[in-house]
């Protein structure tokens, strides 16, 4: 025999310990005696030796008032509880005048957000007679723990089986939720002891998951981890639903028979308008629904396309009315209120924007062998986009004035003019089919909060295109605009106010599910723009949204990286003048230098001070020279004016892509060598940290103890020494003359590249 298999044997005939949760779940313990619940006198009923279980208790007193049966003149009641799959019935009342019956339901296998009492006439001969019953809302049963007084039963009056109206009779019933303490325990019906009855009962013990649908949105939970017969998945499906909610809800519970083959074993449709709606953060009530499934076998015959009750799905469904619905991009966003209109607050100005003219504009197709330009001009800002008459021009100029409230001014409206390429023939959106798509002429945002209030802004914007064979010139767009604000308080305190609503923060999205929602969000839109008069098509919304921003660009992301680059040239200037400094290039300036940090160590509590009043004075002199004209495209921030032709041509790729092999193989090197670069840099980041965290991790034993003794020494020193000579000592050291300075490295970078890290265990 094994000598291991011999071991585990003897491990599994020898005693074991185990560690149940008994009596911590009770009401103070379960302790008895003073510090407990109950006293000595019940000792026997504390129950601090059983783990809790909760269960739903049903208590059938008695009814009155009932409906005879019209043929024999008696009747013969008996009551049916049930609970989603689990039913209990009573005997019939024969000659008993006050019997009473207790059903306990174990609350692990309750299935339904309902509870259903009926009660029946029974029948020798027959189906039983339908008399009445009552229905209870699970959220709203009472919770009874020991030693709370017993529920009192009270009358209900009994429903027809349809629920519209109340029929003849009563029944006297009490229903809570309790514990094993209960006195009703030992004699109600357990669903413990129970088993699921119904052929429809669907036994799941495969890889199951669920399929969601709304409108063309469908999303797909993970596969169940486990085989059994209860799967759980606890995944959120979000989607994007529009009113008046006239879309269903399409569920289905399928399993994964093969990779390319589902097998559906339940469905329902739900339609959107039964759900509750949320508009502040409270919790949801889930609720059991059935699933109905589609009979099969050939034993069944006409039985196939029948529909069967399968089993029951439980769902936390609502209707979210305090997120803000993201269809455009955060940066430049023109909207941040939340759904429901309930949430709006006041507003707090008017933007005020007229629409002149445009000026220049390139002929963008031939008519009758000359080139011609049919332009309008479409404006969004917040849930409102308009659209300009379509004019035959080089130089059109439409005059049209369009008002929007705003409600917050870090918010930017963005007009686009465009060539519509479908007049004299059917103008229909480029879901209808055929035709060209309408040309982009150019694109203009402004920011409101760049803009002073009360002050009419009258400018020529250029329409910049960037096309694959570069950066165009399209013609400009004359605009007059105006900021005017209702309300100045509420303008500053929006200041102090979150970007987005509450719930984007209490319960924030993942990227991937933002991602999703834009995206659906954005059909949305295009289908009911492209329903207007005259429609929008959908690739004037997807540029005037800019869908395709999140796509990789090496002209974005060499923009973006100067940015950054941008950012820290004020540092870079600070520490080049420090260096000077250090170095004595200027002796005036490192004197007053010199000085200044005196006065800082004599009077520490100046330098606070002197910082914000510093950052106060520069504030006050670049108010000067701040921008006279709303910000517009800049060329030389985009990297567009010297941009390569390939990258341009990568840029407007589809996706997947649609070039030859060889182009593809030649952009994917050189994605390559920028990745390698921008993973060479993050490798030293790492490497920089790693030897950081070597200073106390004894991975080289003796510079750890080297660094330990430095700091035994310097906590000492400073502990003796005051602060003021210790910052005066460190100061003149680095502010020391080149005479006193070495070209070498410091001690301390000496030590620091010394120290090990984790890439030399790298493959």
């Amino acid at each position: 025999m094994n000598p291991a298999a011999a071991a585990n044997q003897k491990e599994e005939f020898k005693l074991k310990d185990t560690k149940p949760q008994l009596g911590e779940r009770w009401p103070h313990g379960g302790m008895r005696g003073g510090g407990g619940w109950i006293s000595s006198e019940r000792a026997t009923s504390t129950y601090d030796l059983v783990e809790q279980m909760f269960y739903l208790y049903v208590r059938v007193v008695k009814a009155k008032d009932l409906s005879t049966n019209p043929v024999t003149g008696n009747i013969d009641p008996y009551v049916e509880v049930k609970l989603g799959n689990y039913k209990g019935k009573t005997k019939h009342f024969e000659k008993k005048t006050n019997p009473e019956w207790y059903f306990a339901f174990s609350k692990e296998k309750i299935q339904s957000s309902i509870l259903e009492v009926f009660v029946r006439d029974r029948e020798m001969v027959g189906r039983d007679d339908y008399i009445g019953r009552v229905i209870f809302d699970m959220n709203e049963v009472p919770t009874r723990v020991q030693p709370d007084s017993p529920l009192a039963p009270q009358w209900y009056r009994l429903e027809d089986s349809r629920g519209d109206s109340k029929v003849k009779g009563e029944v006297m019933l009490a229903v809570w939720m309790g514990t094993q303490a209960d006195e009703a325990f030992p004699e109600a019906w357990h669903t413990d002891a129970a088993s699921v009855q119904g052929e429809g009962v669907f036994n799941i013990r495969s890889k199951a998951f669920v399929k969601a649908q709304v409108g063309k949105q469908i999303l797909k939970t993970k596969l169940c981890p486990q085989k059994r017969i209860n799967p759980m998945w606890n995944e959120d499906l979000i989607f994007v639903a529009t009113e008046p909610f006239e879309e269903q809800l399409y569920l289905t519970v399928e399993n994964k028979v093969t990779p390319a083959k589902d097998e559906v074993m339940g469905r329902i449709i739900l339609p959107l308008h039964i759900f509750e709606r949320r508009l502040v953060h409270r919790p949801v009530h889930s609720k059991w629904f059935n699933l109905e499934n589609f009979g099969f076998g050939a034993l069944e015959g006409d039985k196939r396309h029948e529909l069967k009750f399968s089993s029951r799905i439980h769902l936390r469904v609502c209707l979210e009315g305090a997120y803000h619905v993201l269809d455009e991009s955060t940066m430049y966003i023109s909207d941040q209120r939340p759904t429901a209109r309930q949430l709006w607050k006041n507003p707090i100005g008017i933007l005020e924007v007229g629409i002149l003219s445009a000026q220049g504009l390139q002929p963008m197709k031939t008519k009758e062998g000359r080139g011609t330009t049919n332009a309008y001009c479409v404006a969004i800002y917040g849930q409102k986009w308009v659209r300009t008459r379509t004019i035959e021009s080089f130089n059109p100029k439409w005059n049209e004035q369009y008002t929007w409230e705003v409600y917050d001014h870090c918010t930017v409206i963005t007009l686009g003019v465009f060539d519509n390429s479908h007049l004299g023939g059917s103008e229909k959106p480029a879901s209808g089919g055929g035709g060209k798509n309408d040309a982009r002429i150019g694109k203009v945002r402004i920011r409101l909060s760049t803009l002073e209030t009360d002050k009419i802004y009258t400018n020529s914007y250029p329409l910049l295109v960037l096309q694959t064979s570069g950066l165009k010139k399209m013609g400009e767009l004359q605009l007059a605009v105006r900021f005017t604000c209702l309300s100045l308080a509420n303008m500053i305190y929006l200041y102090w106010h979150p970007l987005l609503p509450k719930m984007h923060y209490l319960h924030p999205f993942t990227v991937n599910q933002l991602a999703s929602l834009r995206y659906q969000a954005m059909n949305i839109v295009a289908v009911r723009l492209g329903r207007a008069e005259p429609p929008l098509r959908k690739e004037v919304v997807e540029y005037m949204l800019d869908v395709d921003s999140h796509m990789w660009s090496m002209r974005r992301s060499k923009a973006n990286f100067f940015r950054i680059v941008s950012l820290f040239s004020g540092v870079m200037a600070m520490s080049k003048w420090l260096g000077e400094v250090c170095h004595w290039k200027n002796p005036v300036s490192t004197i007053q230098v010199h000085v200044l940090f005196f006065i800082l160590i004599c009077y520490p509590e100046l330098i606070l001070p002197t910082i914000f009043l510093y950052m106060f004075l520069i504030g006050i002199w670049n108010y000067r020279f701040r921008q006279r004209h709303p910000p517009h495209m800049d060329t030389k921030l985009s990297w567009a004016e010297v941009v390569h032709p390939d990258e341009l041509d990568e840029e407007f790729d589809t996706f997947l892509t649609s070039k030859a092999q060889d182009a593809v193989r030649m952009r994917y090197d050189r994605l390559r060598s920028v990745a390698g670069r921008i993973q060479t840099v993050v490798g030293d980041m790492a490497t920089q940290g790693e030897r950081f965290l070597g200073l106390l991790s004894c991975r080289d034993p003796r510079a750890t103890s080297l660094f330990v003794l430095f700091c035994l020494i310097a906590a000492v020193a400073l502990y003796v020494t005051p602060f003021k000579i210790m910052a005066l000592a460190a100061g003149l050291f680095w502010l020391r003359h080149p005479r006193f300075r070495s070209k070498l490295p410091s001690v301390a970078s000496n030590f620091f590249r010394r120290l090990p890290s984790r890439a030399d265990s790298m493959l």
